[in-house]
């Protein structure tokens, strides 16, 4: 239903021919956007007309979901005033921004923690809901190419005066630090073994408010707050990472971009690097191989001769899935041998980073396995996958479910059906374990590959001990 009529939306008409979309196709891109996001829409031909001719204003969500919709087909953002419908319902573009100025950085970061908040309190999914589907890649080259150019502020000391220093604490120490990183750690414990999805692993975003966001705002001497920005940068990562387990694609990237911009201040390169590593996993499990490529890429340029081997590492096997995902065996092959390269030249004693608790031959083999899959080579997967399994499952059980999938998957290309659904079933039984919309978009896939199979008892039973998994809300 519309609201408001006002003259015809010429800009809107105008965009909708520039990309190629006739009504009935953007009134079927939205409904569709609005089901993903759990709203039940009914526009048709006619409401688009209405939009166009008559320049109506849907209501709700409705216009950030048309600007999604048209920025999907264009392959960029979209913003409302662009398409006439910049009067709408306001759902600021909120953490999409990259600053120069620290001081605009803080600013930019604590008014996304805050609207998160807002966003729950206002009702089911917030203004998540409100941005559905505005997912766009493009939107991470502006980050990437400033982080390259300057990777850290020269000051970020930060005085407050008396009128900001209302709720804020005056004098920042390294102790409010550790208590951010004490939170991290455990929010990292917490997702790995239960997924993003568990009331521990989701309360980050509470702790970007309620601690970090006054701790980022009062004052602090240089020193300091290069500790304070890279421990925010940490916490603020982790939320993306926790909206991207979830399937919340469009916060998770307004997360990691405020990451980035406060690992800049940190001035801390290697961890730059892990949100840089962090967007290219979402870009290429997105299916944005190349764009994965470059942000990969990205990470490993300004880290050489800074970060550790482990570290080095990582970010080539990063690089290796976006390769695998654009298609390119050679690339991806060069990428892995070089990211096992660095995992043998690291040291016990050498200096990595606490995020990267989590990396150790396993993990790389599961990846591994992954870019093989991508490439259709089941040989190789079921290699890696034997080699990923063998390890124990008590800290990392979301891992061990994905890693389950994947072998279930080189089973089946492999023509072994049963060993396919006996792992299939042993991913099923950790997946209802964990709460990780990612899982268990893994097990759904598995099942579409397995329809032309669909009569066969044991698919039968896999589809079924599937069931409850995949009623479950993510």
């Amino acid at each position: 239903m519309s609201r408001e009529q006002r003259g015809p939306n010429e800009k809107l008409g105008a965009v909708l021919a520039l990309a190629g979309i006739s009504n009935a196709g953007l009134a079927r891109r939205v409904n569709d956007l609005g089901a993903q996001r759990g709203l039940t829409l009914r526009y048709d031909k006619t409401s688009v007309a209405r939009w166009v001719s008559k320049g109506m204003v849907p209501q709700g969500a409705a216009p950030h979901l048309i600007a999604a919709a048209i920025g999907q087909k264009l392959g960029r953002p979209v913003p409302l005033h662009e398409i006439g419908l910049a009067d709408a319902d306001p759902a600021p573009e909120v953490g999409l921004a990259f600053p120069r100025d620290v001081g605009q950085a803080v600013r930019s970061a604590t008014e996304l923690y805050r609207l998160d908040l807002a966003g729950r309190r206002a009702g089911s999914g917030g203004i998540w809901q409100s941005l559905a589907g505005s997912f766009a890649v493009s939107a991470y080259a502006t980050p990437a190419s400033r982080w390259l150019i300057t990777p850290a502020d020269s000051s970020v000391a930060r005085e407050v005066n008396s009128a900001e220093a209302s709720g804020a604490p005056l004098k920042v120490g390294h102790s409010d630090v550790r208590k951010l990183r004490e939170a991290a750690e455990d929010a990292r414990r917490w997702d790995s073994k239960y997924g993003g999805g568990d009331w521990r692993s989701s309360m980050v975003p509470e702790c970007l408010r309620v601690e970090a966001a006054p701790l980022l705002l009062g004052a602090y001497s240089d020193e300091v707050g290069r500790a304070l920005f890279g421990a925010s940068a940490e916490l603020t990562r982790l939320a993306g990472w926790i909206a991207f387990d979830t399937g919340q694609q469009e916060a998770a990237q307004r997360y990691y971009i405020q990451a980035l911009r406060l690992a800049r201040a940190a001035a801390d390169v290697p961890l730059g690097g892990y949100v840089l590593a962090s967007m290219s996993l979402q870009a290429t499990y997105r299916g944005f191989g190349d764009e994965g490529v470059d942000l990969a890429q990205a990470a490993l340029e300004r880290n050489r001769g800074l970060a550790t081997a482990r570290t080095m590492s990582f970010f080539r096997l990063v690089e290796a899935r976006a390769h695998a995902r654009a298609g390119d065996a050679q690339a991806a092959g060069a990428a892995l041998k070089a990211a096992e390269s660095w995992l043998e030249r690291a040291r016990d004693g050498d200096h990595d980073p606490t995020w990267l608790g989590f990396y150790s031959y396993d993990r790389f083999a599961a990846d591994a396995a992954e870019c093989y899959r991508d490439l259709k080579a089941p040989r190789q997967v079921r290699r890696f996958t034997e080699q990923a399994l063998s390890q124990p499952t008590e800290e990392f059980v979301r891992s061990h479910g994905l890693r389950l999938v994947v072998s279930a998957v080189a089973e089946l290309e492999s023509g072994n059906l049963d060993a396919a659904c006996a792992q299939g079933v042993r991913a099923v039984e950790v997946a209802g374990r964990i709460s990780s919309a990612r899982t268990t978009e893994y097990v759904k896939d598995l099942l579409h590959r397995l329809e032309p199979y669909g009569d066969e008892p044991r698919v039968v039973e896999l589809r079924e001990r599937a069931r409850p998994l995949l009623m479950t809300p993510a």
